[in-house]
This record gives C-alpha cells, sequence and structure tokens, in this order.
C-alpha cells in the first residue's frame, strides 16, 4: 500500500495547485532574472583530466558572441587533484583566433582572441577543501572576486566544470574580509551550475552560503552517480544506459568526425570523447540566446534541463536540483516522445528533447569557422504578433477565449522556406509556485495558432474531490522554427500565457 503524507493532501487543498501538489514557494523559486543583454559567464573547468571539458571548450568559445565571458579558469577534481591545465585554454583560444574573421563574417560580437586569452587563470592547484583556507588564494579565485565586484546589474554565472574549491576560495575570502550586509550583496549576484559535485567543496559551499543559487544534482565526489544527473542528457545514453528514446546519431563519434573535428583550425582540438560528448555543456547550454530563456528561472528548462527548488536529502536547505514528488506527475522529469514515437520521461529528457537542434547549432558555427557567409547557414529570426528579439512574450488570456498567436514576419537571412511547430511545455514552470494552467493548441504547424485556455490548472492523475482550480494559471507556449538549410537550424521564442479564470 503506498501512503501520502497527510501534510501532501493538507497543502494540495490549501493552495489548490493541482498541477504540483506543493504549496506555492516565495522567493527564490519564483523569481525571474530580467535583465538586458548577454549573461555573464564565469567557467572553472578541469581541463586536461579528459576529452570532455576540452571538447565543451570548444563549443563555449564557438558562441562567446552571445555570453559575456569573464573568466576562464583551470581548476582541480577528482579526477586530477594536483594539477591545473590552462596551457591547454591558451592552445584552444589560439585556434579560434586564427578563424575569427570567417566568424566575423557570419555573426556580430566575437571577442578578440587576445581578450579571451587575457582571462585565463589558475585556481587552486590542490584537491578540495585541504587547498581552501587563509592565504589560498589563487589568481583563479581573486579573478572571481573581481568579475562579480564589477558594476553590472546583471548577475554573474558560475560554471563548475570540474571542483568547486576555486569558488569556495572566493566566498571565503570574500566572508573574511566584508560585513554580512556586503558579503550576502557578493553572494546575491552569482548563479552557480555545477556539473555534479567533483571534490568536497560543493557540499561545504551551500551549507556555508545557504542563499547561494545554485544547480546541482548533489553526488559523491566520484562518478558512482553520474547516471541519475539531468546534465546527462547532452550525450551519455550509451554509456550510462538512462536514454530510453533519445536519438543517439547526433552524438556519435562518426557524427562528430563529419560535422565537428573535420572543420578547420578548431575541429582539430575537438577529440574524441573517451565516456561521453562534452558532459560539462549543459552548464552554459542553457544560457545561449536561442529564444528559449531558460536562464530567467530553472523551473523554466531549455537546452540546459529543467531544474527544480526544492531540498534533496542531505542537504540543508533549498536548491535548485532534480526530484519533486511523483505524487502530483509534475517534477523535475520531462514527457517527451521519443524516436520509437512512445512517451518517455526522464530528467536527462529535459536537454535531449533539444539535440537535434543544439547539435545542428553547433555543426553551423563550425562551417562560419571555415565558409563565408554565403555558403553557411544562420538561424531563422522568429517575430511574434509583431515582437521581434529573443525575450519571453508575456499575454494575458481567459479561460474559453481564443488568444491569436501570429509568427508570419519570420524570416530567414538564407531566404530560405520555414517550418513553424507551436507546442505547450507543459512542465514549464512547476514547482516555481504558480499553478500550470491547461490550453488547446489549433494550426500547431502554420505560421499563426491559435491557443485556447481551457482551465488555469491541468488535472492531476488522481482526481481528489471537491478540489477547485485557482482562480490564476500560467501556460508557456513554444514556438520552433525551423529552416531547410544544411544542417537545418531552429530558433525559439517563449510566450508565458498569464491565465485568469471565466469572470
Amino acid at each position: 500500500m503506498i501512503k501520502v503524507h497527510r501534510k501532501a493532501f493538507v497543502c494540495l487543498f490549501v493552495s489548490v495547485a493541482l498541477f504540483s501538489g506543493v504549496c506555492a514557494q516565495q522567493s527564490p523559486a519564483s523569481r525571474l532574472d530580467k535583465f538586458s543583454g548577454h549573461p555573464r559567464v564565469f567557467v572553472t573547468s578541469d581541463i586536461g583530466n579528459e576529452p570532455d571539458d576540452q571538447m565543451s571548450f570548444v563549443r563555449l568559445l564557438l558562441y562567446s558572441n552571445e555570453l559575456d565571458l569573464e573568466g576562464l579558469v583551470a581548476t582541480t577534481s577528482t579526477w586530477q587533484k594536483a594539477a591545473a591545465h590552462p596551457e591547454t585554454m591558451h592552445s584552444i583560444i589560439a585556434a579560434y583566433g586564427q578563424v575569427r574573421p570567417h566568424l566575423l563574417q557570419n555573426a556580430e560580437g566575437w571577442p578578440t582572441a587576445e581578450r579571451l586569452d587575457a582571462l585565463v587563470n589558475s585556481g587552486q592547484l590542490f584537491y578540495g577543501l585541504a587547498a581552501v583556507g587563509a592565504g589560498k588564494s589563487s589568481p583563479g579565485s581573486q579573478a572571481l572576486i573581481q568579475a562579480a565586484d564589477r558594476d553590472d546589474s546583471r548577475p554573474l554565472w558560475i560554471t563548475i566544470w570540474g571542483g568547486a574549491n576555486t569558488l569556495a576560495q572566493a566566498l571565503s575570502d570574500v566572508r573574511t574580509t566584508r560585513s554580512t550586509a556586503d558579503l550576502a550583496k557578493f553572494i546575491a549576484k552569482l548563479r552557480v551550475y555545477s556539473i555534479s559535485d567533483q571534490d568536497d567543496a560543493g557540499p561545504w559551499i551551500r551549507k556555508e552560503f545557504p542563499d547561494l543559487f545554485y544547480i546541482v544534482s548533489p553526488t559523491p565526489p566520484n562518478s558512482e552517480q553520474y547516471a541519475y544527473a539531468t546534465w546527462t542528457g547532452i550525450s551519455g545514453d550509451v554509456y550510462y544506459r538512462n536514454g530510453d528514446g533519445a536519438d543517439f546519431s547526433t552524438v556519435t563519434n562518426e557524427w562528430l568526425e563529419a560535422n565537428i573535428r573535420g572543420k578547420g583550425a578548431m575541429g582539430k582540438w575537438y577529440p574524441k570523447y573517451a565516456f561521453i560528448m562534452e558532459g560539462d555543456t549543459p552548464s552554459f547550454l542553457g544560457l545561449i540566446d536561442n529564444g528559449l530563456a531558460s536562464w530567467w528561472n530553472p523551473s523554466w528548462g531549455g537546452w540546459g534541463g529543467r531544474y527544480k527548488f526544492r531540498q534533496p536529502y542531505g542537504e540543508t536547505h533549498p536548491i535548485w536540483t532534480q526530484g519533486g514528488d511523483l505524487f502530483p506527475r509534475v517534477n523535475s522529469q520531462d514527457t517527451v516522445t521519443g524516436t520509437d514515437g512512445k512517451l518517455h520521461t526522464s530528467d536527462q529528457a529535459t536537454i535531449w528533447r533539444w539535440r537535434e537542434a543544439y547539435q545542428h547549432d553547433f555543426a553551423a558555427r563550425m562551417d562560419w569557422t571555415i565558409k563565408p557567409f554565403a555558403e553557411a547557414n544562420h538561424n531563422p529570426v522568429v517575430v511574434v504578433n509583431g515582437q521581434s528579439g529573443t525575450a519571453p512574450i508575456f499575454m494575458d488570456a481567459v479561460v474559453g477565449e481564443p488568444l491569436i498567436l501570429d509568427a508570419g514576419k519570420s524570416h530567414d537571412p538564407d531566404n530560405q522556406p520555414l517550418h513553424y511547430a507551436w507546442f505547450q511545455y507543459g512542465e514549464a514552470g512547476a514547482g516555481s509556485g504558480e499553478s500550470l494552467a491547461a490550453i488547446n493548441i489549433a494550426e500547431a504547424n502554420s505560421s499563426k495558432a491559435t491557443v485556447t485556455p481551457t482551465a488555469t490548472c491541468r488535472p492531476t492523475w488522481i482526481q481528489l474531490p471537491n478540489a477547485k482550480c485557482p482562480a490564476d494559471g500560467v501556460a508557456h507556449v513554444i514556438l520552433s522554427v525551423t529552416d531547410n538549410g544544411s544542417p537545418s537550424l531552429t530558433s525559439y521564442r517563449r510566450i508565458v500565457l498569464n491565465v485568469k479564470a471565466v469572470k
């Protein structure tokens, strides 16, 4: 017999939040990071321990026109306990400098190789917390503090590809030298996305600095629990045996040889993977300005996955992570139609559902490193109801009243025909304190769709007696626009509907 804790039912009835079965949460779960400009990104990487960091670094540089990179720090990890390899970063940046003239023919905003080279530093040179403490600051930890202290209203994203002890040193130094109020201001600027825990510093950071925004699947500092982590959805289907339904064809070494490695100076720095392709890439993949805007809130979902704000076992407070109550059937997992035509539900699906798009996008950018504009493919430009750009569109809607979404003014820089797909991202926003509304979408494969809300909440798998929907709900509609190029490229637009009940 399955027992459901009484508190779950009390919470459900009190909040009538049928979509999630949890009481409405306050900030930070419901906070939206609204800002103008590209995301600010500070990368820490145990590059040199095995191929995947180097692979991710190549991709990172090919999106450096859409990310404001503010630090590139070579670090240690459980896999590389007494060395850091900034020289590998310098070498890949030198290759980037060779192809930058071609990149500038295809898009604007590429930083110079000299500027990127100046961002490279080494972090703590020994393993974990043993390398953290008074008098142990490193060029990397100092650079992190300087980046966070810059007068910029945008948050600073810190992506952790290896151990977290360089971040731990920076936080320790700030706590030692500043007032409690100034420490709080410093922490409020940071957004951390860690690829599991690859030393003992991550758990210590989360315990010592509970207000720090932190995305992670907490693990012991080894690979024993990697298979459960969301980030493995980037390409881990075969190695971790956790990608039922995913299409593996675009993450094989053979596909990468033809579409990535064989293309110019940057391709030469993209090695064959030992375990999986680019395990660290999800930490910045969701920051790419493709129209999904998933950095606004981790519960929104995008190329870097989708997360829920909750307190995992063993943690002292809630963080952005995986899991959640299965009772209402909406947690950190996405349900996606797989290559077999069947529905598959998993945390990894929050990433692999976008795989063809993010791999084609990468392949096209590799083309940009060797081809002029006329010979390469470029992303469609999406316009919805006359609104251009990539920021989310917020609209009011009423149950039973049709709403027109028109993307007819979208266009392709290469004058290719466009294909449209409108869909409700049913899980987006789960756990952020909002009721997920139910909608119908007509003409979902045309440039103009009609969206009709049917309820301010979606029913759970068990219908509770006398339960009522709340007065307001939210539905996320995603438009994907794909061209006919080779490789085909997709751009998106997120429309967030604030649904009101019938008055």
